[in-house]
């Protein structure tokens, strides 16, 4: 049996960034439709090279086999907040079974802040050593709960970790419902919308568990 747990916020008028007008109704004009507004950077999204001039890479242009594929869970809820998540928080077994390719997904339970601005103003953030621990061992995915993955109220902070992650690794951020996993090992599927000269945008993230 294969278990499906969706790691993605829903998007409503209660998220800055986002908001949902009706557009049509049913009674009016035959269905119901809506107008969609949102920053690419909301909710749970994923951001391309472009989004820090890493390179010209924009979001349609990642092949989409860097959204897909296995993923370890590093418990790291002992961080608090503005705290730094190192590589000493991935687990001996996960670094004994730990190959090129795989993809990290980072549990700090920071997703219960969200809504408050303690969500986004006081982080926990990935350190450098761990930024450049995933390049060297071929991350593809770096997924984490934050709206970012670095301190978004220091520029050189945010911009130097994202400098080095998107040199190689699909970034994932504002992910929900870690919790709900039930082992450390799962195949991860994170689908961005499809935006032409896209810096970033909204995701559907899923783990399977087998």
């Amino acid at each position: 049996m294969k278990r499906v747990t969706d790691l993605t916020m829903t998007y409503h008028h209660g998220v800055n960034g986002f908001s949902k007008e009706v557009a049509k109704t049913k009674d009016a004009d035959g269905w119901n439709a809506s107008t969609l507004t949102f920053y690419s950077h909301v909710g749970t999204h994923m951001d391309a090279p472009f989004h820090f001039n890493v390179s010209d890479q924009t979001i349609e242009e990642i092949p989409v086999s860097d959204f897909v594929g296995r993923a370890w869970v590093v418990d790291a809820r002992d961080v608090g907040a503005r705290g730094l998540v190192t590589v000493q928080h991935i687990s001996e077994s996960i670094l004994k079974k730990f190959v090129a390719g795989d993809s990290l997904i980072i549990w700090t339970g920071w997703s219960q802040y969200a809504g408050i601005q303690k969500y986004r103003d006081e982080l926990p953030r990935i350190s450098e050593a761990l930024a450049h621990w995933c390049i060297a061992h071929k991350v593809k995915m770096i997924a984490v709960e934050p709206p970012s993955v670095a301190d978004v109220n220091n520029l050189e902070e945010v911009t130097r970790i994202h400098e080095i992650l998107l040199e190689g690794v699909v970034i994932i951020e504002g992910l929900t419902n870690i919790e709900a996993l039930q082992t450390d090992c799962v195949e991860l599927i994170a689908l961005p919308l499809k935006i032409e000269k896209g810096d970033g945008a909204p995701a559907r993230v899923i783990a399977i568990e087998r």
